[in-house]
């Protein structure tokens, strides 16, 4: 892609002479030439190759002299040196797989699909004209008498890479259970005892020993007392029906400073396998080939970024009519940044190693969890025992972590029982503390790491079998009891704190030299610091029963329950958010309601459905702030939420709907500084559709 726009401008002076000074001719150009390339190949049926690449390079050959304070040649046109390449600008390329793993091929594994895809980027970046000869004096011998050397730099452009994995599987355990002879029986003559069936309900037979009329085939297909229990076996052994499981990792560098330039159709610098998305640090190999800058004072960052989310889901039938939905997730994210500079040792100009300066890290993770040991502990203003269980657990875990840091030295306690070095507001007690209270498990067991591996599975249940039930199945055209529970561990942010080094195996607390080793409470500080975290929980909903009768009468009802507590590192405070919702919903369908209208167009009798919907629901929402150290906990905000919809809608014709709506909202506050507040809303709506 060839693209060439050029525009000049011409100032025409009325009256030149004395101060007025003749504004120049201006010129614009800006020229590009472009090129991109795809190869598509497939291996196999299941292998698949995708490789892109593309350049963009801009053309500056019409300055006379040099591009950044050189002139621009007036007499050349578009035309002039029409296929000079150019510069490179920007340069890409992009490599795609996709992979379909062929277990299912093999006879045990058929129920097994999997897949894969890879995809690896590459961009290369063009720096400022500006930094390409940068002049700087440099006091070389540190003699304030000698006169400083002038030397000149560049300060290189910018790479950058990516690559991305994923990975997918489905396995379709019905398939896997029907392979190894796990189903239901059913009637052992089949198709031919119905076909009997049918021709006996023609022709009754007389009974040989009361001469009365019997149907032989009355009920053919009954199963046994033993096949049934054997069926209800069967289903519980195959309750899972589906399991899908997913991975995605995508990771990423930036490496500035980088002095080549790629070729016209793409390049393999600095290694084969960064350009094709590799994530090795290649530092080392860039500066020993002389590629990196040596600007003495270059401050731009490397960079790495980690991103992995693992996701899974369960279908689950342990008896017909209930169906149970398993899923887990876990996301980490990390991002590593590092001050570098290149070295010339030679004094060539030339790079031959880098030096690393100063790394920090920063990211957030959050997997699922469950809470629910918990969940229905008595919690309010005025206590709380699982927050005490909290405080209780400090010490146990403190306890732990000295004997596990300190191995066979002896090391002391402080004023409160806590062991020097890790007191009661340390991260590392409070956090495994915290978990180990409202997860409700034995703090002398809990992992007293922040990140967590398996993500533990939360749930969704809907069970419809009381249709099955005559006098259920009499009354309404559906019911179903619903449930639902959702709990996620969220590390907001952690990073990596710059002050910490590594200890050694005998450390003494009372050694001066190990002064630097702890924090200004006296504990031993942290590789890793953490702003907050936070623990939420959801029953959406606790339970809902929904249903219609075959009067069309539709009815819900619904109750939620919902918390979230966050804990801060850095005031030690504990904020609990506590929700509860209870809902009522009542629904009617008048079938073929008569209205007379001219609003579908002449004056007519309009027969169709009025649907109405009334909702009642009242919410009761409340915020806790708990003290760690002082026995002091305070409501700071929360409200009682009231509300009735009703809504009414009428279908004049296919496009035309009428709409009804009233809604009405009254709030409580918990706090004396908020007022009351009452919110009214009612009205029409009329809405057409233009389409079929």
């Amino acid at each position: 892609d060839i693209n060439r726009q050029f525009s000049k401008q011409r100032f025409r002076e009325v009256e030149l002479g004395g101060d007025n000074i003749a504004i120049e001719e201006l010129f614009r150009r800006n020229y590009t030439f472009d090129f991109q390339y795809a190869i598509n190949y497939n291996l196999t049926d299941a292998l698949t190759l995708n490789f892109q690449a593309a350049n963009s390079n801009i053309i500056r050959n019409y300055f006379i002299d040099n591009r950044i304070n050189g002139r621009q040649d007036p007499g050349l046109d578009v035309w002039d040196g029409f296929f000079d390449l150019g510069d490179p600008n920007i340069q890409t390329q992009q490599l795609q797989v996709n992979y379909e793993l062929p277990l299912y091929k093999i006879p045990a594994l058929s129920f097994l699909r999997a897949t894969y895809a890879y995809n690896g980027t590459f961009q290369w970046q063009k720096g400022s004209d500006l930094n390409e000869n940068l002049q700087v004096e440099v006091d070389e011998d540190n003699d304030p008498n000698t006169p400083d050397v002038i030397r000149t730099y560049n300060l290189g452009h910018t790479i950058q890479n990516s690559n991305t994995h994923n990975l997918n599987s489905t396995l379709n355990m019905e398939t896997f259970y029907k392979s190894i002879g796990l189903v239901r029986k059913g009637n052992p003559r089949g198709r031919n005892r119905n076909r009997n069936a049918v021709a006996s309900r023609r022709r009754p037979t007389p009974d040989a020993q009361t001469g009365e009329n019997k149907n032989p085939a009355q009920d053919p297909n009954k199963l046994s007392v033993g096949n049934k229990a054997y069926n209800t076996l069967i289903d519980i052994v195959t309750m899972v029906k589906r399991i899908q499981f997913g991975y995605t990792e995508n990771n990423g560098t930036f490496l500035p400073g980088y002095l080549p330039t790629p070729g016209f159709i793409g390049t393999l610098r600095p290694t084969v396998g960064y350009t094709f998305g590799s994530q090795r640090d290649i530092r080392g190999v860039v500066a020993e080939n002389g590629w990196l800058t040596t600007f003495p004072e270059f401050n731009q960052q490397y960079t790495e970024v980690t991103n992995r989310t693992l996701d899974y889901s369960i279908n689950v039938e342990p008896m017909r009519d209930l169906k149970i939905d398993l899923i887990g997730n876990r996301t980490y994210a990390e991002n590593i940044t590092q001050n570098f500079r290149g070295l010339d040792n030679n004094g060539d100009g030339l790079s031959d190693e880098y030096e690393d300066l100063i790394t920090n890290s920063f990211g957030n993770f959050n997997i699922s969890t469950a809470l629910i040991r918990t969940a229905f502990s008595k919690s309010d203003e005025t206590q709380s025992a699982t927050f005490d269980d909290f405080r209780a657990n400090r010490l146990i875990v403190a306890n732990r972590l000295a004997r596990e840091f300190y191995g066979n030295v002896p090391f002391g306690t402080d004023a409160e029982g806590f062991p020097e070095g890790f007191g009661k507001n340390n991260q590392r007690v409070l956090l495994p503390a915290f978990l180990a209270a409202y997860q409700g498990v034995d703090p002398e067991k809990i992992n007293t790491g922040a990140f967590r591996d398996v993500p533990i599975p939360n749930w969704t249940i809907k069970y419809t079998g009381l249709m099955r039930i005559p006098w259920f199945k009499k009354t309404f055209r559906r019911f179903s009891i619903q449930h639902g529970y959702r709990s996620r561990y969220t590390i907001n942010q952690f990073r990596a704190n710059l002050d910490f080094e590594a200890y050694d195996t005998d450390f003494d607390y009372d050694s001066p030299q190990n002064e630097d080793a702890l924090d200004q409470s006296g504990n031993i500080k942290n590789g890793t610091l953490f702003s907050n975290i936070n623990l939420e929980e959801q029953f959406s909903p606790l339970i809902r029963l929904e249903f219609e009768m075959k009067n069309s009468i539709k009815v819900l009802a619904e109750i939620q329950k919902d918390r979230l507590l966050s804990l801060s590192f850095d005031n030690n405070l504990m904020t609990e958010i506590q929700g509860q919702e209870y809902t009522l919903g009542l629904g009617y369908r008048i079938k073929d309601l008569r209205i007379r209208s001219a609003l579908a167009g002449s004056k007519q009798i309009i027969k169709s459905d009025l649907n109405m919907r009334a909702d009642i629901s009242v919410r009761d929402n409340k915020t806790i702030i708990r003290y760690l150290d002082l026995e002091n906990n305070q409501v700071t905000a929360g409200q009682t939420i009231w509300g009735a919809k009703f809504t009414a809608d009428y279908a004049f014709s296919k496009n035309l709907t009428a709409i009804f709506y009233f809604d009405y909202t009254f709030s409580d506050f918990a706090i004396s500084t908020s007022f009351p507040q009452t919110s009214l809303r009612s009205g029409i709506t009329l809405r057409y559709n233009f389409g079929n």
